[in-house]
């Protein structure tokens, strides 16, 4: 999208890359992105790293606890929703391109800085040119991931817990988002995504779009929203990659922990929340339940038991998923290979 054609409830920071810098990325940049997404330019589609031989070399090196990979339904309103996890079933990283370059499947590499040295410099360097690193913001727990998406692919209506970011590799994809308030997000919402981890079970109407910005993201383009900003993505007709970059504040932190007491509460004891205090005898009351179910593992359980892998890739005929007779959990294929 032209800058001149954004809302005016973006940002953007399209100004010239510094030399040697990866982004234009500043440290205002965070105070902005708190308020409205900023759309800000980016070098790292022209870096060898990310080049497609380097992603499918990437993906012959990862472990099968740090993948996801999603079969999900057509584009459109008619489209049925499908979101169902798989496995890549021993293919090699150039073979499991040519399944999602052929198929309706989305890839999501997890932490790729703890696996690939490269990367951990690339999500460094990002952070620091955005000043994210020391006061005010102070972020830590940061992570990258690398997101691989089919021609046509989607992902559903959904808010993440940590802040966020997206930046566009490879291929085009329409993004949008929401504001992070009713109706496009309840706190009971937030609840159920922090007891899963499934982010996806958000309610969506078709309405809610009137009031979503709404980018088309370009090879060299990067967005920042407001945390728990909902948003949902549709890929144009080539394959994508993109990166996510996540962070943490010791605010961000806090209202993870009431998200997870609230919804224990309410899904589990029946007691609808009536505080979301970040500090304060209630608040500390509530850290300690969900640290309780972390430490009991009910909590783990509870997020197994949501993420079933049903499928693996079809080794002869790209894009085609075969049937599991029995689904698996999470815990089950921690210990295969990729």
């Amino acid at each position: 999208m032209r800058p001149s054609s954004l809302p005016v409830s973006m940002i953007f920071a399209m100004d010239r890359i510094a030399p040697g810098a990866l982004s234009a990325l500043t440290p205002h940049s965070p105070t902005q992105w708190q308020q409205a997404p900023l759309l800000f330019q980016h070098r790292l589609h022209a870096d060898p790293r990310f080049a497609l031989p380097a992603v499918a070399g990437l993906i012959d090196r990862y472990p099968r606890r740090s993948y996801s990979i999603v079969h999900m339904g057509e584009q459109g309103p008619e489209g049925r929703r499908v979101w169902r996890e798989g496995d890549f079933g021993g293919l090699d990283g150039a073979r499991v391109l040519d399944a999602i370059e052929c198929g309706r499947l989305w890839l999501n590499l997890r932490d790729g800085h703890a696996l690939d040295p490269g990367l951990d410099a690339v999500m460094r360097g990002l952070f620091a040119e955005a000043g994210a690193l020391a006061p005010p913001v102070s972020s830590y727990g940061h992570r990258l991931g690398v997101l691989v998406s089919s021609p046509g692919a989607q992902v559903y209506y959904h808010a993440d817990l940590p802040g966020q970011g997206l930046l566009q590799l490879h291929g085009r994809k329409r993004i949008y988002i929401y504001p992070p308030r009713l109706p496009f997000l309840s706190e009971q919402g937030l609840e159920n995504i922090a007891l899963s981890q499934l982010e996806v079970g958000l309610e969506y109407r078709p309405e809610f779009d009137r009031e979503a910005v709404v980018l088309d993201l370009e090879p060299g383009q990067g967005v920042f929203w407001p945390l728990n900003s909902p948003h949902r993505i549709e890929n144009h007709d080539s394959l994508n990659v993109s990166m996510t970059l996540e962070y943490w504040t010791q605010p961000i932190r806090r209202s993870h922990m009431i998200n997870v007491a609230n919804g224990i509460l309410r899904n589990h004891y029946g007691r609808a929340p009536r505080s979301r205090r970040l500090d304060g005898p209630s608040f500390y009351a509530k850290a300690a339940l969900q640290a309780l179910w972390r430490r009991t593992g009910r909590l783990e359980g509870q997020r197994r038991a949501a993420r079933p892998i049903d499928f693996r890739l079809d080794p002869d005929r790209p894009g085609a998923i075969l049937d599991l007779g029995t689904p698996q959990n999470e815990g089950q294929r921690d210990g295969q290979g990729a």
